[in-house]
């Protein structure tokens, strides 16, 4: 059965304290955590609050940037990774997902050469604390500032060649076309998927990342779902949500329309699946 879980960044304007709290009352019990907002508290008081919750925590967003991009040394993007695996395990995330940063002027081949040596490191303490990383392909609309890596068969390509449990993928409905040849890749990539993110949108990706709540764009997220569920994919399920309409919403009505639009997704899903 698949897991209905709330990111963080849907909520942007609430606080952590708040996401927990409305997330609660909402009758969500998973959360994907935003180290953005964690960061703003005391890392023993954010867990405290986590564990004290009941919440189980789908994943933890985001670590990175070995590509120098905005900056960031190849060595503090992976010491910020290894601080970030301690972190994902103290909350028992189910991954830690990884934004390798933007291509920054180097050759494909130098940029997955830095990936791959960031991961040779990651993966021994990724390994050692049951927290696998989850690499985020996307759209190249929407990648410049976050990744390079916008192929999602090179990716899973990636994944397969480590074969380890501990080195995943993030699958976010936003980022991809979803015609029938997009799907027909799921059921080979579905047990190498960590988190799927949730979204729907009535434009072609852009670099705004405008989204719309579930059930009230085009995407066909109903086929989407069940192919993955007849692939075997049983995970969580982030709604994750942002861009002009999303940010000023009500808060509280989103995450009630969410929860019942994932419902009637997975119903319709679990229907097609079955016939």
């Amino acid at each position: 059965m698949l897991e209905l879980s709330m990111n963080e960044v849907t909520t942007f304007r609430w606080s952590f304290e708040e996401d927990i709290e409305n997330y609660c009352r909402a009758g969500y019990r998973s959360i994907g955590v935003w180290r953005h907002k964690l960061s703003d508290l005391d890392e023993e008081q954010a867990v405290d609050m986590l564990v004290g919750s009941g919440l189980s925590v789908s994943s933890v967003a985001c670590a990175g940037g070995f590509t120098g991009l905005g900056g960031v040394s190849f060595r503090e993007g992976v010491d910020d990774a290894m601080s970030a695996l301690r972190l994902a395990a103290r909350v028992q995330a189910g991954c830690l997902v990884v934004h390798p940063g933007g291509r920054n002027n180097h050759t494909s081949r130098h940029a997955f050469r830095l990936l791959r040596n960031a991961l040779d490191e990651l993966l021994p303490t990724a390994e050692h604390y049951e927290v696998p990383l989850a690499l985020e392909p996307m759209h190249v609309a929407c990648a410049a500032s976050w990744t390079f890596l916008t192929d999602f068969e090179r990716v899973s390509e990636l994944v397969s060649q480590y074969s380890t449990p501990y080195l995943k993928l993030a699958l976010d409905t936003y980022h991809f076309p979803w015609n029938e040849s997009d799907r027909n890749i799921l059921p080979d990539i579905a047990q190498h998927i960590g988190v799927v993110y949730l979204a729907d949108r009535r434009e072609p990706p852009s670099i705004d990342h405008d989204r719309c709540p579930l059930g009230r764009g085009q995407l066909p997220l109903a086929d989407i779902l069940a192919t993955l569920i007849e692939a075997g994919y049983a995970g969580p399920c982030d709604v994750r949500l942002m861009g002009t309409e999303i940010q000023p919403a009500d808060y509280g009505r989103l995450l009630e329309q969410s929860r019942r639009a994932f419902a009637e997704l997975v119903q319709s899903a679990t229907s097609r699946s079955l016939a």
